[in-house]
């Protein structure tokens, strides 16, 4: 993944490598123009996604102009992008293994002179998906969490390290070492690696299907696995598994479950984001060869959003259902799954969404409470945001920036844009 989280090598065609990697796909922006719209539900009926607008009228979407600021950091692969509660320096995980702090200097940041952690021994990114994929930080700001491609093999590590503020700098222990999750790897590609966490302080992590094309083993609706799922867990317990997740004990018909297991059927979820203000669940999941799907799982005050929930894949490629040409063998499950909030094929323009972030910033009002994601291949920035009844607003913000791999929030709510040939960049008020 040097270039693309997403893209599946023998489907897409992946063109040229200059000083970053760039896919070329023959690119154009979707039609998001910012009018209302529904997502057709996977058993192919009219019915549209579930949204729970709260009837306020608001202005349209793309009546908010909205400018990139350019952080003018000297990244290299920039993936992602976190920060500590209790700092206003910017943490940027590069795709190669290390992660850098960016510190304030007067109005703009710079990077110090040593990385908070280099892990470049560690991970492995030779291939195209792999790599640092995804940082979090931990609420109380004690420790750093890292997703990655481990250098030997090629499989999936979670780690924690002992995050501390030193002489000013902030520095991850190395000799803090303490592993949550491993993965084995059946292929290079669709490694996930998104870490955000929840309202409910606990850690969730996003992994593919485990790669090649068609799911051919069948990860994303097999419960034995933790390929194609967001996982749930508790860094705090000795063994990470949170109790309340919804395959731990119970039912004897799920005894195979894995217990770190919180929602199914995913493809390979490129980045997920709880909303700061009510906790619904956002998720990026990128398709197969056709349609690109975003999903929003609302919180139901009981529980944290997307307790349980199955989102389709290998049995459905956003709202359309999916024949994989190479079936894998037992039982799949039925349902019920989670329709998208929005989908758009790549006929419309694009090859792979990358997920981001819900708009919490009070200087962007406008944009308050949408999520707003772009498309690796054709670029941009677009939003989408529940409206009235089940209807959703849609819009594309007009900003130019390209090969974007992640959305992130500051330490003020404001909003960044990490792009792997553009850098990292602040979205402003125009």
């Amino acid at each position: 993944m040097s270039s693309t989280p997403i893209c599946t090598t023998s489907r897409r065609a992946l063109a040229v490598l200059t000083a970053v990697v760039a896919l070329a796909a023959g690119c154009s922006g979707d039609d998001t123009s910012g009018s209302a719209s529904t997502t057709k539900a996977r058993d192919g009926s009219t019915s549209s996604t579930t949204a729970d607008g709260d009837g306020t009228a608001r202005a349209p979407l793309d009546a908010t102009p909205v400018r990139l600021v350019s952080l003018d950091l000297d990244a290299n692969d920039p993936i992602d992008l976190a920060y500590r509660s209790d700092s206003t320096s910017l943490l940027v995980a590069e795709r190669g293994g290390t992660v850098r702090e960016a510190q304030r200097a007067g109005d703009g940041f710079r990077f110090t002179d040593e990385p908070v952690i280099d892990l470049t021994a560690a991970v492995g990114s030779t291939d195209m998906e792999r790599g640092l994929l995804g940082i979090a930080v931990a609420p109380d700001g004690e420790h750093l969490y890292v997703s990655y491609t481990e250098a030997s093999h090629g499989d999936s590590r979670i780690d924690e390290y002992g995050l501390s503020g030193e002489d000013g700098s902030l520095r991850a222990d190395p000799d803090t070492r303490r592993q949550l999750v491993a993965i084995e790897q059946p292929f290079p590609n669709h490694n996930g690696g998104s870490l955000r966490f929840g309202p409910d302080g606990m850690l969730y992590a996003g992994f593919g299907d485990g790669g090649a094309a068609d799911d051919p083993e069948g990860h994303g609706q097999a419960r034995n696995t933790l390929l194609g799922k967001i996982l749930r867990i508790d860094p705090s317990a000795p063994d990470g598994i949170p109790a309340d997740n919804p395959f731990v004990g119970g039912d004897a018909d799920l005894s195979d479950a894995q217990p770190l297991i919180w929602a199914t059927g995913l493809r390979n979820p490129w980045r997920i984001d709880f909303d700061p203000a009510n906790g619904d669940l956002w998720i990026g999941d990128v398709g197969q060869n056709r349609i690109e799907e975003i999903d929003r799982l609302v919180a139901d005050g009981d529980r944290p959003a997307g307790y349980g929930a199955n989102l389709g894949w290998d049995l459905f490629e956003g709202t359309e259902r999916f024949e994989s040409p190479d079936p894998a063998p037992g039982p799949a499950s039925e349902g019920p799954f989670v329709t998208p909030i929005l989908t758009y094929s790549h006929d419309e323009g694009g090859c792979s969404v990358t997920g981001g972030v819900v708009v919490r910033d009070p200087r962007l009002a406008g944009l308050d409470g949408a999520f707003l994601y772009s498309d690796f291949c054709a670029g941009g920035v677009r939003a989408v945001r529940p409206s009235t009844g089940d209807s959703i607003d849609t819009a594309d913000l007009g900003l130019e920036i390209g090969s974007v791999v992640s959305f992130a929030r500051g330490p003020e709510g404001e909003v960044y844009v990490i792009s792997m040939s553009d850098g990292v960049h602040r979205i402003d008020p125009a």
